[in-house]
């Protein structure tokens, strides 16, 4: 495992492991929930890290600025997902990575945020003034595929739930009335389509971020046009899927690895 930095804070910086059989690899990119707060770190993630990459994946375990950091929330936390992604772009020929085959993973918050990152390209086309400046870079990298296990894919949805005790209105600043144009350049569901293959992973016994969030988000994905797989796990609870020895885990790896087979 390599730490690397990919900014000048000490918050930016991810986890990078390779597999042991040559290159170039497909690649992982993997962010921790925590709705969004700074109590939690990519160690939550540390587990999926290595079974991906024992099963052939590079992974690239990120951190971020979160709700307690300075500068996280609107739009620290979400520009330091995008630096961080696009930070492979400089690093892939040297450790041998296959862009072409890059997906994100994202657990809860970090559903929302690995969605999001797929959906960033188009949003800075779509976006003007303000918005797009915000998050458009030279060197943006594409990613292949996106996978959300229990994510908070609609962030107008999770904060009329109060999920997290509100910690949509606190990551974005307030109400869907109050910054709606946050809400639009932020959840996934107000930017569809996203034109990438899309794999959301929910326990029904989810306690945390309800199933109907990614069921709804799904109806919405497909009638937009994109490819959406919806996996449902009855009786599975918010944490079985970061599980790196749980049956869930077993079946969302299999996705994993089949949506970085893929070619765009």
């Amino acid at each position: 495992m390599r730490r690397l930095s990919y900014g000048p804070l000490s918050w930016h910086f991810g986890e990078l492991r390779l597999p042991s059989v040559p290159g170039p690899h497909p690649v992982a990119v993997l962010i921790h929930g925590g709705f969004w707060r700074n109590p939690y770190d990519l160690s939550l993630m540390q587990g999926l890290a290595e079974d991906l990459t024992a099963h052939g994946l590079a992974t690239w375990n990120i951190e971020y600025r979160r709700l307690g950091d300075e500068g996280g929330g609107w739009p620290g936390t979400l520009q330091d997902v995008a630096q961080a992604v696009d930070a492979l772009g400089r690093i892939a020929e040297s450790y041998h990575l296959d862009l072409k085959r890059l997906v994100s993973v994202g657990h809860s918050a970090g559903g929302q945020l690995a969605l999001w990152l797929a959906a960033r390209p188009l949003l800075v086309q779509r976006a003007s003034g303000p918005g797009r400046a915000l998050f458009a870079s030279e060197g943006a990298v594409s990613l292949q595929g996106a996978v959300s296990l229990a994510g908070v894919v609609d962030l107008e949805a999770g904060w009329r739930l109060h999920l997290g005790r509100d910690a949509v209105a606190e990551l974005l600043g307030g109400s869907p009335d109050e910054v709606p144009e946050r809400y639009r350049l932020a959840s996934p569901a107000a930017l569809l389509p996203l034109g990438v293959p899309q794999v959301l992973i929910h326990g029904t016994a989810d306690d945390r971020v309800p199933v109907e969030i990614s069921r709804d988000y799904g109806t919405q994905a497909r009638a937009a046009g994109d490819q959406l797989t919806l996996v449902e796990l009855p009786g599975v609870d918010h944490f079985a899927l970061i599980d790196s020895h749980s049956a869930a885990w077993q079946r969302t790896r299999e996705l994993v690895l089949s949506l970085s087979r893929q070619r765009w």
